[in-house]
């Protein structure tokens, strides 16, 4: 059974760091799209960033671009996201995703949506406080 369980989120003050991790069990995912999304109350839920497969090319939301990077560690058959200069407006649950094909390119646009994913974790929240 394909599980992903994210990790790391916790309350943080305005301008810290945090690192969030996503751990993949079941199968592996190196050669697989991974990206990350969040859901903030009484919204929908929206892209944070992608990893493409071969970990060569990365997608940043407006809001995550030059403050989040993504990142996966093979060997640990895990993906991680380091968010720096956390504001309030990133309090949200952070969903990582993992598409279920392998060797698999989209259209750039495609990147920024939920249709590459097939399996999701449960989330973590992540709380800055101003």
């Amino acid at each position: 059974q394909v599980q992903l369980v994210e990790s790391g989120g916790r309350l943080v003050q305005t301008g810290d760091s945090l690192r969030l991790s996503c751990a993949a069990s079941g199968r592996t995912f190196t050669s697989s799209t991974m990206g990350w999304f969040r859901q903030a109350p009484g919204t929908e839920r929206e892209f944070v960033a992608a990893l493409s497969w071969s970990g060569s090319r990365t997608f940043y939301s407006d809001s995550a671009k030059g403050r989040f990077t993504i990142s996966r560690d093979d060997a640990k058959n895990t993906l991680y996201l380091q968010m720096n200069s956390l504001r309030p407006e990133d309090t949200a649950i952070y969903y990582c995703a993992a598409d279920a094909n392998q060797r698999r390119q989209y259209l750039d646009n495609y990147y920024y949506t939920a249709g590459p994913y097939d399996y999701w974790g449960q989330g973590t929240q992540v709380t800055v406080s101003s």
